[in-house]
């Protein structure tokens, strides 16, 4: 079972640097809302970099990268630092440290290009969701195309997460089901471009 944390903090650190990285800004990003203003407040949003939709103006293309880091509440923030704590580090070890980074980002990009592309009316949006999804695209498509490289217990917990995570975006209706998608699917293609570079270097 690849998704159980053993490591001691400091072992967490030295082995996956990027997710590491990525927690900690989460973390520095919420706790400075909170302390000019509020993580549940538009303004401050878009403030700290979260995405936007308006029928007037465009939001900056930086934002597509920085609402990744944005999250509104604390429970948004927690949900998704435990997600990328637990489901991130087998990523990072098989892509190494940058070419994840590289498809981390990519994966939430395509959350909010979906996101952005679907939305009718004033909104804001942010969090890492549609990157952590991409994660699980990623894992998606290792455990249809790839078997031998998830145990059995792995691709089982993958399907019951994915499963899980589209019934309470369907029922829940603050979460941003489209960015879910998108970044569901651009991790699964993104896995599926990159695919040749790993599998040759395994000599499979």
């Amino acid at each position: 079972m690849i998704f159980l944390r053993r490591e001691s903090l400091k072992q967490y650190i030295r082995w996956y640097p990027v997710t590491s990285i990525w927690i900690v800004i989460n973390l520095v990003v919420f706790g400075l809302m909170e302390l000019y203003g509020s993580s549940t407040n538009s303004e401050t949003l878009i403030r700290f970099g979260a995405m936007y939709h308006t029928p007037f103006w465009n939001p900056e293309l930086w934002r597509y990268i920085t609402s990744v880091f944005v999250h509104i509440g604390g429970m948004h923030l927690i949900m998704n630092s435990f997600f990328l704590y637990v489901f991130a580090p087998p990523l990072e070890r098989m892509l190494g440290s940058f070419k994840y980074a590289i498809f981390y980002l990519l994966s939430g990009v395509a959350g909010n290009l979906v996101s952005q592309w679907m939305a009718s009316s004033y909104s804001v949006s942010a969090g890492a969701s549609g990157a952590i999804y991409g994660i699980f695209g990623a894992y998606l498509y290792l455990s249809l195309y790839h078997k031998y490289m998830l145990d059995r217990q792995s691709q089982q917990t993958v399907y019951t997460m994915l499963a899980i995570g589209v019934v309470f975006s369907l029922i829940m209706p603050q979460i941003n089901l489209s960015a879910h998608l998108g970044g569901l699917a651009g991790g699964f293609l993104l896995m599926a471009a990159t695919a040749p570079l790993w599998r040759n270097k395994r000599g499979r």
